[in-house]
């Protein structure tokens, strides 16, 4: 006898959608502190991953203006890194479970090594168990892979697509990368709205998070025409490059440091510098999604970027809660 399935709510659609907007911010600092720590930044797999980073930043305003088309208010706060906890994610669900591939891993902050470039391929695993249609986990802690979780926020749009109010509090800042797509917004409502929200969707599932797999190229119309030299790769590629490196016996040279340097050391300052720039840009970002101007986003993402490399320069994990 079939399961009843669940009908989504408005309040789970917004659940979801918020969620989303969590994990695609979890990944920025993640990313960005295994990054910094590679020394030389011609190295390709600094490349790699700024790319990605790049891509992650795009994610996060698509995801927002997803949530906003949906009447979510959003919410940008500094996330945690504890343990193997990855947010939304239970890999174990996945079948098979990506973790005997790629073990072990950790999901708390700090250098380029075995453990982050593992976790890197889990986040961006393209691999996952079909659902027709995809199961509603409203506790949003019980998906095996970010495909799954996608593929359950779009099928959630979908049941709710006369919730959708195109043209509330839409961004649009990094267009310019994009020069194969006309907008990056939900700015209709209706059957077009839905259209819209559902590319932006895809959009993030096709650049790496949860369809495309490794050996797939990225549609030319996703694609960064700016600057990535690999633009056609997805993520799941790219990572797996990066790990190939640090497996391969000639890893990048990355800066050491130690998560709880002693107060009044320049390691622990150098924390407490980043904690607040970052604290910052989750504030600017809030306001952006909430429909303020632009405000200092730009000159604040920079600031975070040089906040962590200072980190690790001063013998410092990066913190940023």
């Amino acid at each position: 006898m079939n399961r009843e399935i669940p009908q989504w709510t408005l309040k789970d659609v917004q659940t979801h959608l918020q969620a989303a907007v969590d994990l695609e911010l979890w990944t920025i600092p993640f990313y960005m502190a295994a990054m910094y720590s590679i020394k030389d930044r011609s190295d390709t797999s600094f490349q790699l991953i700024q790319t990605v980073v790049y891509q992650e930043m795009l994610h996060l305003q698509l995801a927002a203006n997803v949530a906003n088309a949906y009447g979510c208010e959003v919410s940008v706060t500094p996330p945690e890194y504890v343990g193997h906890h990855i947010p939304h994610l239970n890999f174990r669900l996945d079948k098979p479970d990506p973790r005997r591939e790629f073990h072990p891993y950790s999901a708390e902050i700090g250098p380029l090594d075995v453990e982050r470039a593992n976790s890197m391929c889990l986040i961006e695993y393209p691999k996952w168990e079909s659902h027709h249609p995809p199961e509603l986990r409203p506790n949003i802690e019980e998906y095996g892979s970010i495909g799954q979780f996608y593929k359950a926020v779009r099928f959630g749009m979908i049941e709710r697509a006369q919730d959708l109010r195109g043209g509330h509090n839409q961004v649009d800042v990094l267009r310019r990368f994009y020069q194969n797509v006309d907008r990056f917004t939900v700015h209709e409502s209706g059957p077009a709205g839905l259209e819209q929200a559902l590319r932006l969707i895809s959009v993030i599932t096709t650049q790496g998070e949860g369809e495309t797999r490794g050996e797939v190229d990225v549609p030319t119309m996703f694609q960064n025409t700016a600057d990535d030299a690999n633009a056609n790769w997805a993520h799941f590629g790219k990572f797996t490059d990066v790990r190939e490196a640090v497996l391969g016996g000639c890893p990048p040279a990355t800066y050491e440091g130690i998560k709880d340097p002693p107060p009044g050391s320049p390691g622990h300052a150098a924390q407490e510098i980043l904690i607040r720039d970052f604290r910052r840009l989750c504030g600017e970002m809030q306001a952006l999604f909430r429909g303020e101007p632009l405000g200092e986003f730009g000159p604040h993402m920079a600031k975070v970027g040089a906040s962590i490399a200072n980190c690790w320069k001063n013998g410092a994990v990066p913190r940023f809660s």
